[in-house]
């Protein structure tokens, strides 16, 4: 069964894929419940043999012998490599289950399995086999798109930025400049490179100058970094902070954004950080933060990354205009679901503007 709704899904995709550009995207999402994995496709998608399949299987609402579930696995790595042609040595299967602090992020191997995938006119880096997620989500492709489309001529701050996939189709639509702020040296300079990749150069702070900025002079030292900093266009600056820390010195040194992304993920926990990140916990304090940083005809794109979100724009906004005037928000979710996620539930979106 899962062989025949693979080798079904592929022959409807590829050629939308391959018209699109499209080097990325979600080939199978538990179609059959016996067989709850998550399975996207990286590569050509009219020459599968030099392509390659990453996925996870999802935690079952049973128990199940460990040895027996990666037995079952295998067997389903064969089954999607005898389907579409991929070299099993090219196939990625991980379990994913619910993660605590920034265990997502961290490294599960040492395989470094890359590939560059195009999206449109775009390019990233992916890597299959080192850590739960690839570096570049696909249910996230028209929200991105929609980023592109609202960056041109814009300064534009990119928040829990990853890899940068964002700040780069920013970059693409023309903003002036980016700032993408992480906690992560490796996810910054992975960002360096999807930078690079699309003939932009972005600017990694040196480990040293990054050490200083999380003394006690931090603020100093952000306040120095604000006032250096290239104005011109291009100016593509990547930032190692945490989140909150970079937010607060940010207002107190009165700087402005017109585009602000916050893509965050459910639940952080790191010693680089003063306190821990939840998303249920917070998320209003980092939007009323936000709005202080946004110009006046400013949006914030909201990215939320729960599956079981039952967060709406009729209640966030309620939320926000209890403590600030004139918020509108607009439920994004609907318009950015592509080809390969129709009839499934993507992570929801929304635009956050001042009235």
């Amino acid at each position: 069964m899962f062989a025949n709704r693979l080798q079904k899904r592929f022959r409807h995709l590829k050629k939308w894929a391959h018209r699109a550009g499209i080097g990325a995207f979600r080939l199978y999402d538990r179609n059959i419940p016996e067989v709850p994995i998550v399975l996207d496709y990286y590569g050509n998608p009219l020459q599968p043999r030099e392509a390659a399949l990453c996925g996870a299987l999802y935690k079952r609402p049973y128990e199940k012998d460990a040895d027996d579930e990666e037995q079952w696995l295998s067997v389903m790595k064969d089954s999607a490599s005898a389907a579409l042609g991929i070299e099993p040595a090219c196939i990625f299967l991980k379990q994913r289950q619910k993660q605590k602090g920034n265990s997502q992020y961290e490294k599960i191997a040492e395989v470094r399995y890359e590939k560059i995938v195009g999206e449109g006119d775009l390019s990233f880096k992916v890597n299959l086999s080192d850590y739960l997620d690839t570096g570049l989500f696909p249910d996230r492709r028209l929200l991105r798109a929609v980023i592109r489309d609202e960056s041109a001529g814009k300064r534009v701050l990119n928040l829990f930025s990853y890899t940068g996939s964002f700040s780069v189709y920013a970059a693409a639509g023309g903003a002036i400049s980016t700032d993408s702020v992480d906690l992560s040296n490796t996810y910054l300079s992975w960002a360096r490179e999807n930078f690079s990749l699309n003939g932009f150069s972005a600017v990694l702070p040196s480990a040293s100058r990054a050490e200083e900025c999380r003394t006690q002079r931090e603020k100093k030292c952000f306040t120095m970094e604000l006032r250096t900093a290239r104005e011109g266009k291009g100016a593509h600056r990547l930032i190692r902070s945490d989140v909150s820390g970079f937010i607060d010195n940010a207002i107190a040194a009165k700087k402005l954004w017109d585009v602000i992304i916050i893509d965050p993920p459910a639940f952080s926990n790191s010693k680089k950080m003063n306190d821990y990140f939840d998303l249920n916990r917070d998320l209003t304090m980092l939007l009323l933060k936000c709005l202080t940083l946004l110009s006046a005809d400013g949006k914030i794109f909201l990215s939320v990354n729960l599956r079981r979100c039952v967060i709406n724009a009729a209640e966030l906004e309620k939320q926000l205009t209890a403590h600030a005037e004139n918020v509108r928000i607009t439920d994004l979710s609907g318009k950015i679901i592509d080809e390969d996620f129709k009839g499934k539930r993507i992570p929801k979106a929304f635009l956050i503007q001042n009235q």
